[in-house]
Formats: C-alpha cells, sequence, structure tokens
C-alpha cells in the first residue's frame, strides 16, 4: 500500500504570481506529494481536511475518497501559515558555484582585471573543491528561499575529476533543483582571448564534453531535479566556431543554450573591434537568439538588441549586485520587460556577490532600476515576478514552476513576516520586495521540505561550513 502525502498551508498571505497577480490575506495551498491541488481565499476545502481527492472538472463530483480499492494511504501536514508570506520558490538563473571559494579576492576590480586576477586560482580547483564549493553556494541560497539553482561552470583544467558530478552530487544532498550547464572556453590568450592559455580546452574536447554532460545528467521530465544547458562562456572567451557549433550540438539533443552576453562596455569595444559587430548582432549570427537561450547581464542592450530579444523570445538573466560590484551598470530590466523579454534573477558568482542570497536580489533589483529609471519604473511586484515566475520562464519551466497555481510544482517558500523586522508593515510583499529579507520557515521543492525553520534538512549547516573552509585552503594552497 502506498502513502499519498497532503500538506495544507493556511492563515497565510499568498502571493501566487500567477498571470492574474492574484493574492489571498488568510489564503490556503493544498499540495498532493508533489503537486498544488488547489489555492484560493480562506481555509483549506472540507474536502482536502476530510482526506478526500481533489475535484476534477467542475462538472464532476466534489472529491471522492482516497485510497479506493486500498491501493493508497494519504498523511496529512497541517502548516499554520499566520504570520506569514507565502510565495512561489525563487529561481536563481545564473550562478557559477566553484566561485564560492574565491570570494573577497579582487575587491576593486572590473570584469577583465577580476577574471586576469582570479584564472591562476581557478586553474586549480578539482572536483572535490568545488563539491564543496557548490554545497556551499547552494546551501545559502537555499536559506535565502532559492528552490532552482541555475549553475553556469566553464572551468575544466585537466586531471580535475568529475567536477559536474561533484555539483550534482551537492544538489541532490540539499534536495533543490539543479540547472546545470556544461560550459566551455577554447579562445586562450595566444589567439586574443582574456582566459590564459591553460585555462581553455580544445573546441573538438568541448563538444565532445557537452554531448556526454547531457547524456549523462539531464532529465527532460516535468519533475526533474536536474538539467543540463550547453553554455560556451562568452564572446571574448569562446571560438565563433565553438558559439557556433555549441548552438547545433543543443538543438540537436533538445537541451538549452545559455552564455554571458552584453556585460561591460569592454565587452562591447571587444566585439566591435574583432568582429565588426555588438555582442546581440554577433551571437545572433551565429544562431545565439531564440527561446531556448537565455544570457546572463546584458547590460548594454541598445533598443535594437531589446526588440531582436524581444522578437525571437530570448531570455535574460540579471544579476544586480555583480553588476555593482564589478561597476557594469545597470541593465535595462523595465524596458526588457516591456518589451516582453523573458527576465530572470541571478547571483552570478559569489567572488562577484559575496552574499549568494537571491532573496536579497529581489530588493536590489528594485533599487538599482529606480536609479535609472525613476521611482516608477519597477516595483516589488515586479521584482517577485523577475524572482519566480520570469525565472521560470527564461529556464523554460513555466508551466510547472514560477506560480502557485493548481496542477505546478510545489515549490514554494514561506516567510515570517510578523518578527521585530517586518511587524506591522501593511503590505507583506514589500517585506520581501523592500524590506529585510524574512527568515524562512519553509521551503519547499516538489512538496518536500528543503529549509524548516530556517535549518536545512539535507545538510547540517555548520559541516557545510567546515566543508567549505576546508575546500579554500586547500584550493589556496595549491
Amino acid at each position: 500500500m502506498s502513502a499519498v502525502s497532503r500538506t495544507i498551508i493556511e492563515n497565510a498571505y499568498v502571493a501566487t504570481v500567477d498571470i492574474a497577480g492574484a493574492e489571498y490575506d488568510g489564503g490556503h495551498v493544498v499540495i498532493d506529494g508533489a503537486e498544488i491541488v488547489a489555492v484560493g481565499a480562506g481555509p483549506a476545502p472540507r474536502w482536502a481536511l476530510d482526506g478526500l481527492a481533489a475535484p476534477g472538472p467542475a462538472d464532476a463530483p466534489a472529491g471522492s475518497a482516497i485510497g479506493v480499492a486500498g491501493t493508497s494511504m494519504l498523511a496529512v501536514t497541517r502548516v499554520d501559515g499566520t504570520g506569514h508570506l507565502l510565495t512561489p520558490g525563487l529561481i536563481n538563473t545564473h550562478h557559477h558555484l566553484y566561485q564560492w571559494l574565491t570570494r573577497g579576492i579582487a575587491q576593486d576590480a572590473i570584469l577583465f582585471d577580476w577574471l586576469t586576477a582570479l584564472y591562476p586560482t581557478w586553474s586549480k580547483i578539482t572536483a572535490d573543491t568545488v563539491r564543496a564549493g557548490a554545497l556551499g553556494g547552494m546551501a545559502v541560497g537555499a536559506l535565502s528561499g532559492c528552490t532552482t539553482m541555475g549553475d553556469h561552470h566553464y572551468v575544466f583544467p585537466r586531471g580535475s575529476g568529475d567536477i559536474l558530478g561533484g555539483i550534482v552530487d551537492a544538489a541532490s544532498t540539499l534536495g533543490v533543483r539543479l540547472h546545470g550547464t556544461r560550459g566551455s572556453m577554447d579562445l586562450g590568450a595566444s589567439q586574443g582571448g582574456l582566459p590564459p592559455d591553460f585555462a581553455v580546452e580544445t573546441t573538438a574536447d568541448a563538444l565532445q564534453a557537452s554531448a556526454d554532460a547531457v547524456a549523462r545528467f539531464h532529465d527532460p521530465s516535468r519533475e526533474a531535479m536536474v538539467k543540463i544547458a550547453i553554455a560556451p562562456c562568452s564572446p571574448f572567451s569562446v571560438t565563433t566556431d565553438l558559439l557556433r557549433e555549441a548552438a547545433v550540438l543543443a538543438r540537436s539533443l533538445d537541451v538549452r543554450l545559455h552564455t554571458h552576453g552584453s556585460e561591460t562596455v569592454e565587452e562591447d569595444a571587444y566585439c566591435l573591434e574583432r568582429f565588426g559587430r555588438t555582442p546581440t548582432q554577433y551571437l545572433d549570427d551565429l544562431g545565439w537568439l531564440g527561446s531556448d537561450v537565455w544570457m546572463a547581464h546584458c547590460v548594454h542592450l541598445d533598443d535594437a538588441a531589446i526588440t531582436r530579444f524581444a522578437q525571437t523570445g530570448t531570455g535574460v538573466a540579471h544579476c544586480p549586485s555583480s553588476n555593482a560590484r564589478l561597476a557594469a551598470g545597470i541593465a535595462p530590466v523595465p524596458q526588457l520587460l516591456a518589451a516582453g523579454v523573458p527576465v530572470g534573477l541571478g547571483v552570478d558568482g559569489s567572488a562577484s556577490n559575496e552574499s549568494g542570497e537571491l532573496g536579497t536580489e529581489i530588493r536590489m533589483s528594485v533599487l538599482v532600476n529606480r536609479l535609472r529609471g525613476g521611482a516608477s519604473a519597477m516595483s516589488g511586484r515586479d521584482g517577485l515576478y523577475v524572482a519566480t515566475m520570469g525565472g521560470a520562464r527564461v529556464l523554460g519551466r513555466d508551466r510547472e514552476l514560477g506560480s502557485i497555481e493548481v496542477g505546478k510544482l510545489a515549490d514554494l517558500a514561506l516567510w515570517k513576516v510578523d518578527g521585530v523586522q517586518h511587524a506591522g508593515i501593511v503590505d507583506p510583499v514589500a517585506a520581501l520586495t523592500l524590506g529585510a529579507q524574512p527568515p524562512l520557515s519553509l521551503l519547499l521543492v516538489n512538496g518536500r521540505a528543503v529549509v524548516r525553520d530556517g535549518v536545512l534538512t539535507g545538510s547540517d549547516a555548520g559541516a557545510v561550513a567546515r566543508e567549505v573552509s576546508a575546500a579554500v585552503r586547500t584550493l589556496l594552497d595549491a
């Protein structure tokens, strides 16, 4: 006899982030297994409390007994959400988890100088050290409300072992979703690229390793915990051949494409000098715009580029703290959203955003875009949308993630907003989007608790901290 788990969350302020922007003060959500089966105002419906199945179509009977023919039992957990805000789980569309090991270095550098300072250290990473860094980075992400982690890994030193396997294992340990990538660089300094020659692969090796990673780790299913994209690093670290062939490969394997684009004025100048094209024009020429593509940063997009992104459905990972840390600029997020471009939120590498918290990026995104566009340029709810439904669109998972709706997967964050930091705030959503990051009472992925009362369920935070510290010492000693 199989068990069916039901979780009922009641009395919370529910911000669904659905297409209508529905919100319920004192609302409920009912979860059966991994799926949301009810959401609405007031207490949970009687059928949910009585252990009946969720109603079917409108003309069907209102609930039936669970366990027909003795096939299952129902285990019900009730969660009192009084004093809490319930949102979809946050979605991180761009990270470099291995950089958790190199925080605090090159603190006052722009992107190109920062990369040059860090490449020698990154050349010493191994599968073991990267796993520890990924565990630390994803633990902090989860504790800040993140249920889906997008990671861009592109440094694979010779003899470094199974780096992607270590990242996948870390995600599994914590119980979070991973949108990993097999990144690559094949344009070393001797060929006019930015990375030193010891940091790059051959084009053929990069393509083969990308195909192998997809075959080994990618899960195309609806409830997938691991998906893999193909992700050459950037126009200044990758050859034209690799970019072109990577796009062909990804589409032949039906996986997504990811890269950095238009992050800095130096990148724009590099592309204009080397290719006679802006980054967007250059990538477009190589088949790198489309609804299966998302690009990180996109700070320096002109009107023509924004139009082209909108026409093709190309997504953007907005990384406000990293852009500020490296003085790259402020991405035109309100203009992108107005044009219909999918925009998600990203932490970016922890060596350029030492916080690593996705929850705080919502506030940062709202505030920096107001600096650029005025007080009404971006609302807190716009920020929440970008961090949830926007991220789901960017990663191609908006049918199952990103909002609290019947039929979607139960990736949810329950934030405590009645403590000393937020008590009395007139808008619970503003507690998250404009205030200090609220404590996290519950984080669910596929209906399973990943964080409970601010504590990780899959790993001990103290043990993770010790593992990270040991990995940093090993890396720096090397």
